[in-house]
């Protein structure tokens, strides 16, 4: 059986309209359809390393100031001291909490060996908090105003200038 070229043509004027269609519907929805910024959507909720958790709604209100680290990067071995000097300089000011990138318990408790932060440390097991909030350094710092993400970075090594700069 054989199909002419006059049947071709006809078939494939169809088959381009209809995905034309198709495209101009996409297009439609895609320009009306509202888009979640970055960081909304889904929440989080963060296992405390001493108890407790933390919450989407958690950094929704006031300033927030996360350090997040891991015992297994070399810029991490001075976490504690490094978090202890920002609770002590702006604890009075913000809410100062350390988030743990991709351990477990046991390895958190090892690192810690025993000695106690001044800042609650929560564990981001699967990296969906870092991911989230687009933390590329470890250790990372954000910054959160009534839930907006004021800063994301690095973590300098004196970040007084840079947190009194962003809390303003």
């Amino acid at each position: 059986m054989q199909i002419s070229r006059a049947t071709m043509r006809q078939a494939g004027r169809k088959t381009g309209w209809a995905v034309s269609s198709l495209l101009a519907v996409v297009l439609i929805i895609s320009l009306v359809a509202p888009i979640p910024a970055i960081g909304q959507g889904r929440g989080f909720s963060l296992e405390g390393l001493s108890g407790g958790q933390v919450q989407q709604k958690d950094l929704n209100q006031g300033a927030v100031i996360v350090v997040v680290w891991a015992s297994w990067s070399p810029r991490g071995r001075d976490i504690v001291p490094r978090t202890d000097k920002i609770v002590d300089r702006w604890g009075g000011q913000a809410r100062v909490i350390m988030v743990n990138f991709q351990e477990d318990r046991a390895a958190v408790e090892s690192f810690l060996r025993g000695g106690k932060p001044k800042a609650p440390i929560y564990l981001d097991r699967d990296g969906a908090f870092s991911k989230k909030y687009s933390v590329t350094h470890l250790p990372g710092l954000l910054i959160f105003k009534d839930g907006v993400t004021a800063f994301s970075g690095k973590l300098p090594p004196n970040p007084d200038s840079l947190i009194s700069q962003t809390l303003g």
